[in-house]
């Protein structure tokens, strides 16, 4: 287990240093495009894009219909907190600045990320939270003040 830690950890905070660059990018196009809706649009058409022709090259079969249509309605909130957390990038961060936007987007993701563990939603299994992670929690929360604070005092 030790092995995946050392080889995920990288990855997933890789994906995490791409996400300010996508909420500039998306902000940026937003401003072409007029208004941040069809920016969001547009990136998640992009994605689209993207995913299927990735899906192509790795030959991934396509979904039996009848799964999809048992799976519970909640699954499919994904796509709509797609569109929120995009929309709400395209319109806060350049208001706020990338840094104090992302600050508090990731206390955001720990304090729900604690929920989801604590009590078994939306398929995860029930894990014991204990005080420590309160605490690197509220470590979380309070650099999220900080940075707010500090980034008021800059404007």
């Amino acid at each position: 287990m030790q092995g995946w830690i050392t080889l995920f950890a990288p990855l997933a905070m890789l994906a995490g240093a791409v996400v300010p660059f996508q909420a500039s990018a998306n902000a940026a196009l937003g401003r072409n495009l007029g208004h941040p809706l069809w920016a969001t649009v547009a990136s998640l058409g992009v994605s689209a894009v993207l995913a299927s022709l990735v899906m192509l090259v790795m030959r991934v079969p396509a979904p039996e219909v009848a799964l999809s249509l048992r799976a519970p309605g909640w699954t499919w909130l994904g796509g709509a907190a797609g569109v929120f957390y995009i929309t709400a990038a395209l319109m806060l961060a350049p208001r706020m600045g990338s840094g104090p936007f992302m600050a508090a987007v990731i206390g955001g993701q720990v304090l729900a990320a604690l929920a989801i563990d604590r009590y078994g939603l939306l398929g995860f299994a029930v894990k014991h939270i204990t005080p420590l992670h309160w605490v690197g929690a509220g470590l979380v929360v309070a650099g999220v003040i900080v940075t707010q604070v500090a980034a008021g005092r800059a404007n």
